[in-house]
C-alpha cells in the first residue's frame, strides 16, 4: 500500500447519517465501526461511529467519526488530515516533521487495533492523524 492523504471529518453524533449520505453521493464501499464494537459496549456512545471510511470507485477516500466522549465538538475544528499506509519510515518521517513545534494529543505508538497511530497539531494549527499499518505479506 502506498501512503495517502485524505480528509477526516468529525461529527456531533450524526456521523453514520453523514457517511451514508456521502456514500450515496460518491458511491463506493463504506465501512463503519462503532465505539461499542471497539470495547465501549455499555457507554452512551456505544452505537456512535468511532471510525468510518468511504472508498470510492473514483479513488476518493473520506473518513469520519463522531466526536469521542470527553472531547468537545467545535464547528470549525471538525477535521483532521489523515496520513496512512504501511511505509513505516516514510510515515514516521512525516510524523516527526509535523509534530515538531506543534502539540501531540496521542503519541505515535501501537494501538488496540494493532496499528501504530498518533495525533498531533502542527505549528500552524492543522490537526493530523498518522496511522501505520503492518506491511501486506
Amino acid at each position: 500500500m502506498t501512503s495517502r492523504l485524505n480528509p477526516y471529518l468529525s461529527f456531533d453524533g450524526d456521523a453514520r447519517q453523514a457517511m451514508e449520505f456521502y456514500e450515496q453521493v460518491f458511491g463506493g464501499t463504506l465501512a463503519l465501526n462503532t465505539f461499542g464494537a471497539s470495547g465501549d459496549s455499555d457507554g452512551p456512545h456505544a452505537d456512535k461511529i468511532m471510525h468510518g471510511m468511504l472508498e470510492t470507485p473514483g479513488g476518493f477516500t473520506l473518513m469520519g467519526a463522531d466526536t469521542p466522549p470527553g472531547m468537545e465538538y467545535s464547528p470549525g475544528n471538525t477535521f483532521s488530515v489523515s496520513l496512512s499506509g504501511d511505509d513505516e519510515a516514510e510515515l514516521r518521517g512525516y510524523w516527526e516533521k509535523l509534530s515538531a513545534g506543534g502539540s501531540v494529543a496521542v503519541p505515535l505508538e501501537k494501538q488496540m487495533w494493532g496499528d501504530v497511530f498518533g495525533m498531533c497539531t502542527d505549528r500552524f494549527g492543522v490537526p493530523w492523524m498518522v496511522n501505520i499499518s503492518e506491511p501486506a505479506s
